[in-house]
């Protein structure tokens, strides 16, 4: 079997969806909550959005109250698998119909531990190992089916985040103001222009960069965020910085419950609701002016 798109499904190169990935290479700087919180937000503004988990720990995946990991369901890992001809004894029989979950009006391709092993899964393979999930996105039919692929990364620099990185046109770095921070980012840009060297594919742009989990009660973590925001006005002076994500308890107990932050009318989620409908205003005000240019081209 291993056919994992309908065949119907228009496979043209003028696509409508925009690939948003929210990435760093660091750990525990809340990228999964930004991601989750901003699909919703996104969807909350009437947009068609699909979520892409592709962190072997799957923690989006948990969010959504999905978990592939202790499960011999399909995730995304067997779908990019099964659009590489190559691999065909690895194929499986899933479509994307048999792996897609909704909650809240946002669509999901779950985690899973097999993730862990795509880089030695396709280390045989002949055509570019970098484009693997891009020709996916290209071929399954997706980008015609969406207004907004979102895709939650993986804390490493490895192979599935260069995938990452060749599949999206627009990149959003959560970080948190401190010195492991501050090197990570300065990484993560020279990954950046690898992308950009190796001539494959056009590099995404860097659309904001949030400080997230912060407590400015502490005096170095005010003074490293004013480091490394003046450091990124030098590295990427296109990227926005955004306001802040303050250490809240409001995230905490709706990443404990499931839920997004626009699953609640009290008071105390106002601002982060409004934060996270600032990162999907700016999505959106990019994603407007790539189509603009599409047209016009």
């Amino acid at each position: 079997m291993g056919i994992f798109f309908n065949r119907n499904e228009s496979q043209a190169s003028a696509s409508r969806a925009q690939v948003v990935s929210f990435l760093n290479q660091k750990g525990g700087v809340g990228k999964t909550t930004m991601t989750f919180n901003s699909a919703h937000a996104l969807a909350k503004q009437g947009h068609k959005v699909l979520c892409i988990d592709l962190d072997p720990q799957a923690n989006l995946s948990l969010l959504f109250d999905i978990d592939r990991t202790q499960s011999e369901k399909f995730h995304i890992h067997h779908l990019m698998v099964n659009s590489v001809r190559e691999l065909k004894p690895l194929h499986v029989p899933a479509l994307i119909e048999d792996v897609l979950e909704t909650q809240n009006g946002v669509d999901l391709l779950p985690a899973g531990q097999e993730l862990s092993g795509f880089e030695l899964t396709v280390a045989g393979v002949s055509i570019p190992r970098q484009l693997i999930l891009k020709r996916f996105l290209e071929k399954s039919g997706l980008l015609d089916r969406y207004d907004y692929i979102v895709i939650d990364a993986p804390p490493t620099l490895g192979l599935l985040v260069v995938n990452i990185l060749c599949a999206s046109q627009g990149v959003i770095v959560p970080f948190r103001p401190d010195e492991f921070s501050r090197k990570g980012l300065s990484h993560f840009h020279d990954a950046l222009n690898d992308i950009a060297e190796m001539g494959i594919t056009e590099s995404p742009r860097v659309l904001a960069h949030i400080p997230n989990l912060v407590d400015t009660r502490r005096k170095q973590e005010e003074d490293d965020l004013l480091r490394i925001e003046n450091e990124l006005k030098e590295i990427s002076p296109q990227s926005k910085m955004m306001s802040p994500f303050m250490n809240r308890v409001g995230l905490v107990k709706g990443q404990a419950q499931k839920k997004s932050v626009f699953d609640y009318n009290s008071k105390e989620y106002t601002e982060l609701q409004e934060q996270f409908g600032d990162i999907a205003h700016l999505i959106d005000q990019w994603g407007k002016e790539r189509r603009n240019e599409h047209f016009a081209n």
